[in-house]
C-alpha cells in the first residue's frame, strides 16, 4: 500500500511504499478524519500525528466520507454529490464509491500531518514548496499584506511570469480580483436600491388607490 503524506505548513508531499502489514495494521478499521499516531510507520515519524484524509482502492474508486462501510457500494448520486458531475439538468446516476473505513483493499491512503514530531522527515518537513498562485479574493490579498480598506488592492496582486518565447519579451499574468469594491459596483448598488424603493412606493400607492375604490363601492 502507498501512503501519501502531506505537510500543509510547507506544501510538501511524500509517498511511502509500505508492504509490512504490521505497520499498516494500525490504520485498519479507522475512519476518514480520524487522528492516528505516526510512530507505527517507523522511528522517523515518532511524535507525529496524522489525520486520514482519504484514499483509493485497487480499482481506483475513491473513499467517500459518511459511508460507514469497509468496501465498495453503489450509490444514486445527484447534483452536489461528491465524485459526480451531472451532464443534464436533474440527472442522477448510480456509481460505485468506496466506504470511509480503512481496509486492506486500499492501494493509496492519504494522510495529513496535524502535529510535527521532534525530528524532520527528509523531503517532507525540511523542504519548502512555493505556492504557484497568489490569492485572488480582495479580502485574502488584504490579509496577506496586512492592508486596510483604504489601500488599493490592485497594486498588491501577485503576478507570475510565463515561459518566455524565443525573441519575445517575458510576459506576466495576474488573476482578476474577485469581490473588489469599485465605483461602478457602488453605482450599480445605489441604482438597485433606488429601483427597490420605487417599486415599494408604487405598490403602496396602488394599494391606497385600490382601498379608496373599495370604500367608494
Amino acid at each position: 500500500m502507498k501512503i501519501n503524506i502531506a505537510y500543509p505548513a510547507t506544501g510538501a508531499q511524500k509517498v511511502l511504499d509500505i508492504d509490512d502489514e504490521k505497520k499498516l495494521r494500525h490504520f485498519f478499521e479507522k475512519r476518514m478524519a480520524a487522528e492516528v499516531d505516526g510512530s507505527s510507520l517507523g522511528d522517523e515519524f515518532k511524535g507525529y500525528i496524522f489525520r486520514i484524509s482519504g484514499g483509493n482502492d485497487k480499482q481506483g474508486f475513491p473513499m467517500v466520507q459518511g459511508i460507514l462501510h469497509a468496501g465498495r457500494v453503489r450509490l444514486l448520486l445527484k447534483k452536489g454529490s461528491k465524485y459526480y458531475r451531472p451532464r443534464r439538468t436533474g440527472e442522477r446516476k448510480r456509481k460505485s464509491v468506496r466506504g470511509c473505513i480503512v481496509g486492506a483493499d486500499l492501494s493509496v491512503l492519504n494522510l495529513v500531518v496535524i502535529k510535527k514530531g521532534d525530528q524532520d522527515v527528509p523531503g517532507l518537513t525540511d523542504v519548502e514548496v512555493p505556492r504557484r498562485l497568489g490569492p485572488k479574493r480582495a479580502s485574502k490579498i488584504r490579509r496577506l499584506f496586512n492592508l486596510t480598506n483604504k489601500d488599493d488592492v490592485r497594486k498588491y496582486v501577485i503576478r507570475r511570469e510565463l515561459p518566455a518565447k524565443e525573441g519575445k519579451r517575458t510576459r506576466t499574468k495576474a488573476p482578476k480580483i474577485q469581490r473588489l469594491t469599485t465605483p461602478v459596483r457602488l453605482q450599480r448598488k445605489r441604482h438597485q436600491l433606488a429601483l427597490k424603493k420605487q417599486r415599494a412606493e408604487k405598490n403602496k400607492d396602488e394599494a391606497a388607490a385600490y382601498a379608496k375604490l373599495v370604500a367608494q363601492r
